[in-house]
């Protein structure tokens, strides 16, 4: 390297053009060196290669200089053949023409039996890591790491290099004849050989643990040799007085992947060495020095993991406990949060659960003072871990008094865990109701619809706290301040049980009417539909107040209301109260629900509801199905697929696991736990745009501020103004794109020399939101950049001057429209190399078959460009999974039994065959896998629900495999025929 480069590329004070200038000066001296007649020696070689590496990693592109790179690898001397390495490590890329080259020389290298140069082709092979190179050296890397005449140094990166490999292409290895061989590697003298070693069995264990289960004796007896050795025994190993605690807490994690040993002597033997390590951690520290802590304390940590594993040696559980016990007061934060971390999964341990509860005051002092808000959450997660009938109420209480201070981000994971641990201990349904409206109260904003439906659904099933619930909600409701979710419970309660307080004068059923009222204003449109609903009961419930809500539903602002649902449900309850007869409005006993209705204020499926046009349609809501409360299956879809033996404490309360009440119908998301932030914000309004009639559409419909029209394109844009008509066709590769993201959201949906076009998405209900980021390829700017987004669906209108033309205009496109899309417009110019991002919300009105399209068009180098394409915006994305029983499963299957409600096709398999692939993409597709429903354990079965703003369509599938014929036949039923046959195109495509 060339002092003078390196000065004067990194010098303070340079610019940015004289350090280009500079660089392109030293290019054009290498290229002409590498070029001239005269041949440059070893040295003078590796110096160029050597200063081409260094100006790729100022981040300067390197085009030339490759072959003189290979050529070093043939050289006989260490530092040329070195920086030849490190060239190839860093910039040559597994598609490079060169490959074979430097495939033979890495060949060359290992063959020469000379440790230095074979460690150097090793580690190049594992730097690069490529399936062209694994396909190349698989085969002779274990053989070189087994070979008895191998150094150690060539043992270790052989080691490490077959387990960058096999991490990469685990199909590549082949260790069925190597296997003995590398276990028994744990044995080598050479410490580093068996760190390398460990880490590789670890990897391979975990795919094939049959085949190397004999490394459990042997990691026993080395992990025993070390933790029984002193500092002075291993020297060259020992760190800061701690032997190796590296390869320590390797073999510790080793045994993690294996069972307790059936052995007696290998268990006695290991149960000893984990002992050692928990009375050396009560032991004075031997030095003042952090690094000596963290080994020892790492060490500690990874064997307490290790008696949780196994979960079979009581004593140890406990004394793991009370070692966790004393970290949960030190100075050190990290410590306490890996202490309160641990405890959690010994909370669930039958053996240790009431030691960690002794803990209960610490952990409640920690959840208040802590500062480091991680720490704080770890408390919360142990003291739900460490609840039980004796100490709920004191838990629960904490929690709550917690939640008026909690962060924002973790307020919803702590509404899940109080409302299920007052559910679940409940002994006094009245102490349960208490907890629940507190709960609103405090964060309603976090209570999702899924806690304040179970409220309802325990309420229902008990008879005995539907009055103290009446009472206390109607008290709740008198707050000058109430919360939307508070309304919905009162709501609910009040029209189902407000009879049972309607005797007491402060109570009465005017003054129950009147609160109600008096929040109607302040809600949304889904509660407002609910407290009609409740309305509607009153006038069965309460004669009396018949004429004040017949008033109220008469009012011009609720028969004239702007939302289709208020305005239908007035229209109907009002006639409803006016005609029906006496016998029509009387209270039955047994009707699938009440006035048609579910607990969220919408009607219920067809298949539900009364088919007697007599029958009565206000009655009180039946008892619900005694099933799993869904709020402990939101709990663990929040805290990931790890987290379910956490959650998951029935072992140690089998009293508790009755949990009453049952699963409501498939709740639909609060607007408060909305993940795409749709409903709880109006998206960013867009710059003025084209006055075009769609334009002003969504400024009309949208929830913000309106954009001003303007008169038309400025000229700039003229030719890139593309109203639908003048949409180009799709691209041919445009449906071949689609179904690539038909079970996935994310991804690279179009990409050519110019531009790549990125896709990232979320769907949640009918709504979605979708980040396109447009990729400038060249060096060139893009001029005029105008990305366009139009459905085919959707019905065309123009500016209307007459106002009233213009409602009546838009709201026949709004009622016929499939699609809803919100645009954010792009900067019109976009530099070379640079990307820009634009938002789309989309929100589903009606079912749809055709996707929306894409149209891009820009000036290149003074050449306009244009492509159009198919947006990755599919019906299957508006598909929410649901839940159900196998009884449900086929009774719905068999309501769905129409010749057009079925759509079936038999194909054969494009892809292979594999189960858990298949899974995946069913799963990504939308659909709930059910599991145990066929009777065929090869076949799937899922079931969900379109969500649309217009109706709800229902779907079964059963997808059967047949590998034998390498075929599948996929069925699908719903509630309409043409998302039948388009739901089964889109997913059979998939296979």
């Amino acid at each position: 390297m060339s002092p003078a480069l390196a000065a004067s590329t990194t010098a303070p004070g340079k610019s940015k053009e004289a350090e280009i200038k500079r660089i392109n000066k030293e290019l054009a001296n290498i290229r002409s060196k590498f070029k001239g007649d005269k041949a440059l020696d070893g040295y003078s070689k590796k110096k160029y290669v050597c200063k081409l590496l260094f100006i790729f990693l100022l981040g300067h592109d390197i085009d030339f200089g490759h072959m003189e790179a290979v050529n070093l690898l043939s050289s006989n001397k260490y530092t040329e053949k070195q920086i030849g390495y490190l060239f190839i490590s860093v910039l040559v890329n597994s598609n490079s023409e060169l490959i074979r080259l430097i495939n033979n020389a890495i060949k060359n290298d290992l063959a020469s039996r000379n440790p230095t140069f074979m460690c150097l082709a090793l580690h190049c092979i594992a730097n690069v890591g490529s399936r062209e190179m694994g396909e190349a050296f698989a085969a002779d890397i274990p053989r070189i790491l087994v070979a008895g005449d191998s150094m150690d140094s060539v043992k270790q990166s052989a080691a490490l290099c077959l387990l960058r490999l096999y991490k990469a292409s685990p199909d590549l290895v082949p260790m069925g004849e190597w296997t003995a061989r590398v276990v028994h590697l744990l044995n080598d003298q050479h410490m580093g050989v068996v760190t390398a070693a460990v880490s590789l069995i670890t990897c391979l264990c975990k795919k094939n643990p049959d085949d190397f289960k004999t490394c459990v004796s042997l990691a026993v007896s080395r992990l025993s040799r070390i933790v029984s050795s002193a500092s002075t025994d291993l020297q060259d190993y020992t760190y800061y007085f701690v032997p190796a605690p590296w390869l320590s807490v390797k073999l510790l994690r080793l045994l993690q992947c294996y069972p307790p040993p059936e052995d007696a002597a290998v268990k006695g033997r290991l149960v000893e060495c984990l002992e050692t390590v928990l009375n050396k951690a009560q032991e004075p520290p031997k030095s003042k020095k952090v690094q000596h802590s963290n080994a020892k304390n790492a060490i500690l940590f990874e064997t307490i993991s290790l008696i949780i594993h196994y979960d079979s040696e009581p004593n140890l559980l406990v004394r793991a406990c009370n070692q966790l016990g004393q970290f949960l007061q030190h100075r050190e934060t990290n410590l306490r949060y890996l202490a309160l971390e641990s405890m959690c999964t010994l909370a669930s341990s039958e053996f240790s659960h009431e030691a960690v509860k002794t803990h209960i005051d610490t952990v409640i002092n920690a959840l208040k003072t802590e500062r480091d808000v991680s720490v704080r959450q770890r408390a919360a997660d142990l003291l739900y871990a460490m609840c039980d009938r004796s100490n709920a109420k004191q838990i629960v209480s904490e929690m709550l008094r917690y939640l008026e201070t909690a962060d924002y981000a973790i307020r919803e994971e702590i509404v899940l865990k109080v409302a299920i641990l007052a559910e679940k201990y409940a002994v006094d349904y009245s102490w349960y109701v208490d907890t629940i409206l507190n709960l609103i109260r405090i964060a309603g904003d976090y209570v999702s619809e899924e806690v304040w439906y179970r409220v309802l659904q325990i309420v229902t099933n008990r008879d005995d706290v539907q009055g103290y619930a009446a009472k206390t909600v109607f008290e709740a409701l008198q707050a000058p301040a109430c919360h939307e979710n508070m309304v919905k419970v009162g709501g609910y309660i009040l029209g189902e049980f407000g009879n049972l307080i309607a005797g007491d004068p402060r109570s009465s059923p005017p003054v129950q009417f009147s609160l109600l009222h008096s929040k109607f204003h302040l809600c949304s449109v889904a509660t407002r539909a609910l407290l009609l609903s409740t309305y509607i009961k009153f006038i069965n419930l309460f004669p009396e107040t018949k004429n004040t809500i017949q008033g109220v539903l008469r009012a011009g602002s609720q028969l004239r209301n702007a939302d289709v649902e208020l305005q239908q449900r007035a229209v109907e309850y009002l006639t409803l109260s006016s005609v029906a007869s006496t016998d029509v409005l009387v209270r039955a006993p047994h009707l699938p629900w009440g006035p048609f209705l579910s607990p969220d204020g919408k009607c219920p499926s067809p298949d539900r509801a009364p088919h007697n046009p007599q029958a009565t349609v206000l009655e009180e809501m039946p008892p619900f199905p005694e099933r799993e409360s869904s709020i402990l299956a939101k709990l663990k879809r929040k805290k990931g697929p790890g987290a379910a033996s956490a959650l998951d404490d029935g072992r140690r309360d089998a009293s508790s696991s009755d949990i009453n009440g049952g699963v409501e119908p498939t709740p639909t998301p609060s607007p408060s736990a909305d993940l795409l932030g749709l409903r709880a914000a109006p998206p960013p309004a867009a710059a003025p745009a084209p006055a075009s009639a769609g334009s002003l559409l969504v400024d009309v419909f949208s929830d913000g501020p309106a954009a001003p029209p303007s008169l038309g394109p400025t000229p700039e844009e003229a030719f890139l103004s593309p109203g639908p008509e003048d949409i180009s066709p799709p691209i041919p590769e445009a449906d071949e794109l689609l179904n690539k993201f038909v079970c996935k959201n994310n991804g690279v949906l179009f990409e050519n020399q110019l531009l790549q076009i990125g896709v990232k998405s979320e769907f949640r209900q009918n709504l979605g939101r979708m980040y396109l980021f447009y990729g400038n390829k060249t060096s060139v700017q893009f001029q005029n950049f105008l990305p366009t987004v139009v459905h085919p669906g959707d019905l065309q209108t123009h500016i209307l001057l007459d106002l009233a033309l213009l409602v009546v205009s838009l709201r026949l496109r709004h009622q016929w429209a499939q699609l809803a899309v919100q645009t954010k417009r792009v900067a019109a110019q976009v530099d070379g190399g640079a990307q820009v991002q634009q938002v789309l919300n989309i929100e589903c009105l009606r079912d749809f078959l055709t996707p929306p399209l894409l149209s891009v068009r820009f000036r290149y180098g003074g050449s306009p460009q244009s492509l159009t394409l198919k947006l990755p915006v599919t019906i299957n994305k508006f598909f929410q999974p649901t839940e159900m029983a196998a009884q449900d499963f086929f009774q719905r299957w068999k309501q769905l039994s129409l010749p057009l409600q079925e759509a079936q096709k038999i194909f054969k398999a494009n892809h292979p065959m594999d189960a858990e692939v298949t899974k995946a993409k069913l799963l990504g597709f939308g659909s709930a896998l059910l599991d145990s429903v066929d009777p065929n354990p090869e076949n799937f079965v899922g079931a969900g629900i379109i969500q649309t703003k217009a109706l709800q369509v229902g779907c079964l599938l059963r997808l059967e495999p047949n590998a034998q014929a390498q075929m599948y036949r996929l069925t699908l039923r719903t509630s309409k025929e043409s998302v039948s046959r388009h739901l089964c195109e889109l997913l059979a495509q998939q296979f």
